[in-house]
C-alpha cells in the first residue's frame, strides 16, 4: 500500500545510503521484496516456518550476505544496513525480517572468528545460513585436549531448519574458581545438534525459533570465540577482515541487529491505518474517520514515536561505524547506552503499534487482516530480553552510578 510513511521513508534522512550506490541498491532489492512477502504473510505463519520460496528470494537478492567480508563474495555494507533492510522487510512480515535480520548478522559475526573457521564454514559454501541461541547459562563446555566438550539446550533459535551450521551460547566450566567465568560462543555443524519442534507461538510464527539440544559435543578451538574478543577492536578475523565492521562491540550493538524488525512492522501498521482513515466511515454515524481529530492526533503520535526510534537506531550505527574507523571504542557507559537505547526505541515502536490497534476498534480482530498480526508480532518482538527496558535501563543507571555492568557479554 502507498501510505504516507513509505513515501516519507523513500529516501532515509542520512547515512551511508545516501551517498554509496551499493548501499542504495542492497535497499532497493529488500523494498522490492515487498508485495510478495506480504502476500505470503498468512502461509508464512501456517508454516511456522519461511517458505523456501521467500528464502530462495533473500538468498537472490543477496540480502542475507550484506554484511558478509567481500573476500568471499559478501557486500560488507556498513553496520546500519541491518536497521535499514529489516525496517524495509520488516513492512511486509515481521517474521521474515526477523530471520532474515538474524541470519545475515550471523555472517557478520563469523567474520570475526579465528580464519580456520571461516574457511571451513565460507569455503565449502558462502551462501551457508548459520542459525544461533546467545542464551550462555543454556550451555556447559569444559576444555579438552584441542579444544571444549560442549553439552546443553538452547531456545529460541530462529530459522534452524534451513540452516547447515549454529552458532551457540555457553558458560565454560573451570575446576579452578580463580579463572572465573568465561562466555564463549560455539560454532557446530547441524550433524551435532538435535532440531527439536517446540515454536508453537502467539507472534513472530513464521520465523521457526525451534530448540536445539547438544549431547557432548567436540568443538575445535578455532571454532569458538570468547565473548571479550568481541568487546570492541581487533578480533581474531581482524588480520583477514580489517573492515571497522568486524571491529564493532558486537553484544553492545547486539540490539540493532533486530531493532529494525520493529520499525519496520510499527511502520507498516501506521500506514496501513492511514490508508484505512482516509477512506472508512465509521460504523455507526458514517463519519469519515480522517476527518475526526481523535484519529488525526493517534496518527501524530504514533508517526513520532516511529520517527524517534528510528533515528535512535540509525544514527547509533551510523555513529559506531564512524567512531569504529577512528580506532575508538566504546567505554562502558557508552555500550550500556547503546543497550538503553536499543531497548527503548523498540518499546517506542510497540507503544505505536499498540495506541493505533486500539484506535481500530473491532477492526483489528479480524484474522484476515494484517493489523492482528502487527500487534502480535510487536509485542513477540518486545519480548526479547535485548528490548527489555528494565533490564537495559537498569544496568545503564548502575553505570552511571558508578556501579559495575551487571550484563558480562559488554
Amino acid at each position: 500500500m502507498a501510505g504516507v510513511g513509505r513515501k516519507q521513508n523513500a529516501s532515509l534522512p542520512f547515512g551511508p545510503d545516501a551517498g554509496d550506490r551499493a548501499y542504495a541498491a542492497m535497499l532497493a532489492r529488500a523494498r522490492a521484496l515487498v508485495p510478495q512477502l506480504r502476500d505470503r504473510a498468512a502461509r508464512t505463519e501456517e508454516l511456522r516456518r519461511l517458505p523456501p520460496e521467500t528464502e530462495r528470494d533473500l538468498h537472490d537478492s543477496g540480502l542475507f550476505r550484506m554484511v558478509q567480508p567481500k573476500r568471499v563474495g559478501g557486500s560488507e555494507l556498513d553496520y546500519v544496513a541491518l536497521v535499514d533492510c529489516a525496517d524495509a522487510i520488516g513492512q511486509a512480515d515481521a517474521s521474515v525480517a526477523w530471520n532474515f535480520a538474524n541470519l545475515a548478522s550471523h555472517h557478520w559475526m563469523l567474520g570475526m572468528f579465528d580464519k580456520r573457521a571461516q574457511d571451513l564454514i565460507w569455503g565449502k559454501d558462502a551462501n551457508v545460513l548459520i542459525a544461533s541461541s546467545f542464551i550462555f547459562p543454556a550451555g556447559r563446555a569444559r576444555n579438552v585436549d584441542g579444544g571444549y566438550v560442549l553439552r546443553g539446550s538452547w531456545p529460541f533459535s530462529s530459522g534452524v531448519d534451513a540452516c547447515e551450521w549454529n552458532m551457540l551460547a555457553s558458560v565454560v566450566s573451570s575446576d579452578d574458581e580463580a579463572d572465573g567465568i568465561e562466555y564463549r560462543l560455539f560454532l557446530l555443524n547441524k550433524r551435532d545438534y538435535k532440531i527439536n519442534d517446540t515454536w508453537n507461538a502467539a507472534g513472530l510464527r513464521g520465523t521457526g525459533s525451534n530448540d536445539v539440544e547438544v549431547d557432548d559435543a567436540f568443538v575445535a578451538a578455532p571454532m569458538t570465540v570468547a565473548v571479550n574478543d568481541l568487546a570492541g577492536g581487533p578480533t581474531p578475523g581482524s588480520a583477514i577482515n580489517p573492515n571497522a565492521l568486524y571491529m564493532l562491540p558486537v553484544f553492545s550493538l547486539f540490539p540493532y541487529v533486530l531493532s529494525g524488525v520493529a520499525l519496520g512492522n510499527a511502520q507498516a501498521c501506521l500506514d496501513d491505518y492511514i490508508e484505512v482513515a482516509r477512506h472508512r466511515a465509521s460504523t455507526y454515524n458514517r463519519t469519515k474517520l480522517g476527518d475526526l481529530q481523535s484519529t488525526q492526533i493517534k496518527i501524530a503520535e504514533a508517526s513520532a514515536k516511529i520517527d524517534a526510534a528510528r533515528r535512535i537506531m540509525r544514527s547509533n550505527c551510523i555513529e559506531a561505524m564512524a567512531e569504529a574507523r577512528r580506532g575508538l571504542f566504546p567505554d562502558m557507559a557508552a555500550k550500556t547506552r547503546l543497550r538503553r537505547d536499543g531497548a527503548y526505541s523498540v518499546n517506542l515502536c510497540t507503544e505505536a503499534v499498540s495506541l493505533l490497534f486500539a484506535a481500530s476498534g473491532a477492526r483489528g480482530l479480524f484474522t484476515t487482516a494484517a493489523l492482528q498480526r502487527q500487534f502480535r508480532d510487536a509485542h513477540a518482538i518486545n519480548s526479547h530480553l535485548a528490548f527489555n527496558f528494565d533490564a537495559a535501563g537498569t544496568n545503564y543507571g548502575r553505570v552511571a552510578l558508578g556501579l559495575p555492568s551487571e550484563n558480562l557479554t559488554l
